[in-house]
């Protein structure tokens, strides 16, 4: 673990040291694409105002709100529509048309319904991270070995018995891995439909009013890199929880 720290690290340091090489380089004008010294003295700046923190916490808001509401949907959805076959035939024509559509073309249609503002955001996020969660989870329970269901049944154990002794333990490493992948797409619809100006705040209306009203790409580029270390956050939180609670799991599925 120690070793794959240390090499992430020093990927993370090369990448600076090769923009800051750029940004001096001359190949670009400073104020089109600052070097990363200059960025990271905003992002610094940025950490201690006010009026960031509270766009950093609005987005934070709406990605966790999209990721319990796509969950409480999908895993549900997705157990029924792996064990029932005639469910999942009656509906994999819809799944399949429905699942290709992108958030962001919705952005219209759900601003005329709801209006501008978090509902909004949160709702273009749940659409979209909704489909991994829901196929993968799915796909899992299609995936037991029936000797293990008709080896509970064998023993007497009832439906609800099986579904939590049997399918959700094999089903629980599919589902946390697509967890992780539903929670980046969320956190970049969320960035995307602020920035769209579907939402009132958030990161994504600091990084549009930064580049639009200013041209201030030092800042467009330190709001940049605050959703990238949140989604770092983010997969390392998930990735913990993983392996704390699902440790029993060798193999990770789709990681």
């Amino acid at each position: 673990m120690k070793g794959v720290t240390a090499r992430g690290l020093a990927g993370v340091l090369a990448f600076l040291l090769v923009w800051e090489v750029f940004g001096h380089s001359g190949a670009v004008r400073p104020e089109l694409f600052p070097p990363a010294s200059t960025v990271l003295t905003a992002l610094a700046g940025l950490l201690t105002d006010p009026g960031f923190l509270s766009d950093v916490l609005a987005t934070v808001g709406s990605w966790a709100a999209a990721v319990v509401l796509a969950a409480l949907l999908a895993v549900p959805a997705g157990l029924v529509l792996g064990s029932v076959a005639p469910i999942r035939a009656a509906t994999r024509s819809l799944v399949e048309f429905l699942r290709p559509v992108p958030s962001v073309a919705l952005i219209p249609l759900v601003v005329v319904l709801l209006g501008r503002g978090p509902e909004t955001t949160v709702t273009l996020a749940v659409y979209a991270a909704v489909w991994p969660l829901l196929l993968t989870t799915s796909y899992a329970m299609g995936e037991i070995d029936p000797v293990q269901t008709d080896t509970a049944r064998a023993f007497g154990l009832s439906a609800t018995r099986r579904l939590f002794t049997v399918a959700l333990p094999h089903a629980a490493p599919f589902v946390m891995t697509a967890l992780r992948v539903s929670a980046g797409i969320a956190l970049i619809l969320v960035v995307s439909s602020e920035l769209l100006g579907a939402g009132t705040g958030g990161i994504g209306q600091f990084v549009f009013l930064a580049g639009s009203g200013g041209g201030r790409m030092d800042l467009v580029l330190a709001g940049t890199l605050t959703v990238g270390l949140l989604g770092c956050a983010v997969n390392a939180g998930l990735e913990h929880v993983q392996r704390r609670f699902l440790g029993w799991d060798t193999a990770e599925p789709g990681a």
